[in-house]
């Protein structure tokens, strides 16, 4: 499998100096006010991202070189877009850093204005596209303003902006998951088949939403059931020789909440992704669970909640990732420990052929580890999936983010609301 080229751009070790506003006194020579200091990392064409800067006291001390605050992660059309001048920009793309004191919001109902610091600009050039490290910056850098009319040092920022090749796989199911596709790595304008998945029902689940879908014969029976549950559901993942090296199924229903028509939190559904068994022949290996719900507003969101789990660390879960999908334009699910806020945001996600002792890795193997994009309800989806080449070391490590893929693509329709009555001879039972 040949990967595509990809570059992350990632912005940390940041920290921020103001001269002439001395600190309170602390043990530490870092102190960090997110209240107080934040930033906005802007890259055009992509979504401005906002973060805390922690203020620094002591001139001998520098913020903790690996940590990261933000990354980007750019493909090479991404790059020539940003490297031609268009008709709307006078010149190259560039990475701007706004820092602000204080937050957007307000107190006691009066509004709370932030003060912009300053700006720091890092124009994009060629050496972004030629696929190796590079530091663009580190260290110190003055972006005060008006610094030079009042003869007074400005507001100093401390940051380091790498480029890092990020080589990943892409693959698309090359239909509908429920309609059992091939699914294909894409490598330019080439399909490559890789894996086929095969969708099915329970028998007991032969009384199905996503079969009377399209259909209008339905009877009572079916229709009765249909409001109560959705379960028995499965993908089996197939390698070109019709080997199963994966699978993902059902394990709790997807029922309606008390109250309601809809999968709530309270109860969702769950999915648990497996894989061969290596030691018992047709037996399947827990690897992943995944959690499903609906999030009602005035817009409806889908809410997919990953865990991966190990016999080898204590509780046997880590949470991976929760992301909110649109649910009538779907979105993006991903598993990315430098887009994910959480406490154990640099723990790597190990090969689905590891032992599964998660202290014996390295937490510098973080970042981008996957990502799947579907549609919203009632759409042909074809999911899109992107892997992290460093997560995948054989063919059977592409195929269980395959079945996970598939199972964040079946939940969107899983989690669809119930209809309370469905009369007979309708076309649609949603």
């Amino acid at each position: 499998m040949d990967p595509q080229a990809f570059i992350r751009l990632s912005i940390g070790s940041l920290g921020l100096r103001i001269p002439g506003k001395p600190l309170t006194a602390a043990k530490s020579d870092i102190h960090a006010f997110s209240s107080s200091c934040v930033c906005e990392i802007r890259l055009r064409g992509f979504p401005v991202q906002t973060t805390s800067i922690p203020l620094i006291s002591s001139p001998e001390t520098n913020p903790d070189s690996h940590s990261i605050a933000s990354s980007f992660y750019l493909e090479e059309s991404d790059l020539k877009a940003m490297l031609a001048p268009g008709c709307f920009y006078t010149s190259h793309a560039c990475l701007e850093i706004v820092v602000f004191t204080g937050r957007k919001g307000s107190h006691c109902g009066v509004g709370i204005k932030r003060q912009q610091i300053g700006t720091f600009k890092l124009e994009v050039g060629p050496e972004w596209g030629q696929g190796k490290p590079v530091i663009l910056f580190n260290g110190w850098i003055g972006i005060g303003k008006n610094r030079q009319e009042s003869g007074k040092p400005g507001a100093e920022l401390h940051l380091r902006v790498k480029l890092d090749p990020d080589p990943r796989y892409v693959f698309q199911f090359e239909d509908d998951t429920k309609l059992s596709p091939q699914i294909v790595q894409l490598q330019g304008t080439i399909k490559q088949p890789i894996f086929s998945c095969k969708f099915s029902r329970d028998r007991v689940s032969q009384v199905d939403p996503l079969s009377t879908f399209w259909s209008s014969s339905a009877d009572g029976a079916y229709q009765d059931t249909e409001r109560r549950e959705r379960k028995g559901w499965k993908v089996k993942i197939h390698d070109l020789s019709g080997s199963a090296v994966a699978a993902a199924f059902i394990t709790t229903p997807f029922v309606p909440s008390t109250g309601c028509d809809w999968v709530a939190k309270s109860n969702p559904g769950a999915w648990l992704i497996v894989r061969p068994d290596a030691c018992q022949p047709e037996s399947w290996q827990p690897w992943g669970k995944l959690e499903a719900w609906r999030e009602r507003g005035i817009r409806d969101y889908i809410c997919c909640r990953f865990h991966l789990l190990s016999e080898g660390q204590e509780g046997g879960e880590l949470l991976m990732s929760e992301i909110l999908m649109n649910a009538e334009k779907g979105g993006e699910f991903f598993i990315d420990t430098d887009r994910q806020v959480r406490a154990a945001a640099a723990t790597p996600v190990p090969s689905p052929q590891s032992s599964g002792d998660f202290a014996a890795l390295s937490p510098v193997v973080g970042g981008f580890v996957m990502s799947c994009r579907v549609q919203g309800e009632g759409k042909c989806s074809k999911p899109l999936v992107q892997l992290a080449m460093r997560h995948v070391t054989c063919v059977e490590d592409a195929a269980i983010f395959m079945a996970l893929a598939a199972a964040v693509d079946l939940s969107i329709e899983a989690c669809r609301p119930f209809r309370r009555k469905i009369l007979r001879g309708t076309r649609h039972s949603w």
